[in-house]
């Protein structure tokens, strides 16, 4: 079975950075998407950004321009560059693994503070 391992996270000051990682392991398929997702307290979990087999990214409108997904596939990892953080960017960031058949993985998720 597929597991990810998150990590990056932590606290933040308004207007700073932090880089998020994810790293996939286990019975992986050659084809597969990766993304990142946030859920605050009260809140429904959101998409921040993802990233497909070829390259191909998409981004939420709230990160667009300050964010940056990427991936590494000799390693299976994933990363999220994030800049110009904002307190409303404070929630809990989620890693997702989207084989090309069969059910998505979850990672535990990595807490993101941005707080002065």
């Amino acid at each position: 079975q597929v597991q990810l391992v998150e990590s990056g996270g932590g606290l933040v000051q308004p207007g700073g950075s932090l880089r998020l990682s994810c790293a996939a392991s286990g019975s992986i398929s050659s084809i597969y998407a990766m993304g990142w997702y946030r859920q605050a307290p009260g809140k429904q979990r959101e998409l921040v950004a993802t990233i497909t087999s070829s390259g191909m990214r998409t981004y939420a409108a709230s990160v667009k321009g300050r964010s940056t997904i990427s991936r590494d596939n000799a390693k299976d990892t994933v990363y999220l560059q994030m800049n110009s953080l904002k307190p409303e960017d404070t929630a809990v960031y989620y890693c997702k693994f989207r084989p090309s058949s069969g059910n998505d993985v979850w990672g535990q998720g990595t807490q993101v503070t941005v707080a002065s």
